[in-house]
């Protein structure tokens, strides 16, 4: 048995797994730094040898985060060709991500 904790959450489409300290990017969202954020939609909590798996949340239970900072991710180059008609379109992107450290981990019921 371990005595681990952490939660798996749902923001933007996406599944995280959290610990306490634990710091990570996900989608932007819009929260000033230092701002505190609570994401309800938690899918799994493991405390040690307990876990419990929502349906298709857990009620009351949330995980509690501190925005870090606002980023910007690597640039993706992208082009389009077509031969023998002259034909050439170059764009880039780069996403927008919030770095968050996970303060608190709230178990439901």
């Amino acid at each position: 048995m371990s005595d681990s904790k952490y939660a798996v959450f749902q923001s933007g489409g996406k599944q995280y797994q959290a610990e306490v300290n634990g710091s990570f990017l996900i989608d932007k969202i819009e929260a000033g730094e230092g701002e505190k954020v609570e994401f309800n939609d938690v899918l799994l909590s493991v405390d040690g040898g307990k876990s419990s798996i929502g349906a298709p949340y857990i009620k009351n239970a949330k995980v509690v985060a501190e925005v870090v900072k606002q980023v910007k991710g690597p640039k993706i180059d992208a082009m389009n060709y077509k031969a023998k008609k002259n034909q050439r379109k170059r764009w880039g992107h780069r996403q927008d991500y919030t770095q968050i450290k996970v303060v608190e981990l709230v178990g439901g019921k």
